[in-house]
């Protein structure tokens, strides 16, 4: 499919975007308010005090529940470097697999925000056992953001790198 907006030409690219260029990055640099606005907030969620294992699950919940092929292609190469197995990575698409009870929380929270747009009680109770308020907020906001990236992505076409 054809990307709806065009990734901003290399002659263009800021010092980030030369070291990273994805066509995420790319494309949201057509916006360069948002676009520097958005790094920040992006880059305090992958670099956040979740555990990578933890935050990685999160996002590639989110994706396979967003059908987000784009994120889905590279969080698969960032949940590998945060120790996920070739196995595991493709659990996270059957809701019913089986996971420490530890992993399970952490899909669990992003079934609850897809699903109902809130946590359960019962959710939020196990986060509040095992997350201090920082982590907790976190990965709610992590879910979320991943999801509204997704609409992003899937809107302006977003093409996968080859």
């Amino acid at each position: 499919m054809e990307p709806r907006v065009q990734p901003l030409p290399p002659e263009e690219w800021d010092d980030f975007t030369r070291a990273n260029p994805y066509n995420v990055f790319t494309t949201l640099a057509r916006h360069p308010t948002l676009y520097r606005a958005w790094l920040r907030f992006g880059g305090a969620l992958l670099n956040g005090t979740l555990p990578a294992r933890d935050r990685e699950l999160a996002i590639l919940r989110t994706a396979y529940h967003s059908d987000s092929a784009y994120e889905w292609a590279q969080h698969t190469r960032l949940a590998r470097e945060a120790g996920l197995t070739e196995l595991e990575i493709e659990s996270v698409r059957q809701p019913d697999a089986l996971w420490p009870v530890e992993d399970r929380l952490v899909l669990q929270v992003a079934d609850d925000l897809h699903y109902a747009g809130d946590l359960t009680d019962a959710t939020w109770a196990a986060l509040c056992d095992r997350y201090d308020e920082a982590r907790r907020i976190e990965l709610v906001m992590l879910v979320a953001h991943y999801r509204m990236l997704a609409l992003v992505l899937r809107t302006l076409r977003v093409a996968i790198e080859e």
